[in-house]
């Protein structure tokens, strides 16, 4: 489980960093890379989203267990 959290935690950093590129350039590297709405970007996307749900799952996990 401890590999599958830091993965989540990289990728979930990497899309950190893109909406930051976004917010402050108008520059959407994902999109630069891969093509705007492109299958592969896409993928990227969708990857980002899912590692920012289990990075939820272990917050919370992580909270319950400092209450105990």
């Amino acid at each position: 489980m401890e590999t599958l959290q830091k993965v989540a935690l990289v990728v979930t950093i990497i899309g950190a960093v893109n909406w930051g590129l976004v917010g402050l350039f108008d520059m959407d590297l994902v999109a630069l890379l891969f093509g705007a709405g492109s299958f592969l970007a896409r993928t990227v996307y969708t990857l980002v989203g899912i590692t920012g749900l289990i990075n939820i799952g272990i917050l919370m996990a992580h909270l319950d267990y400092k209450r105990d």
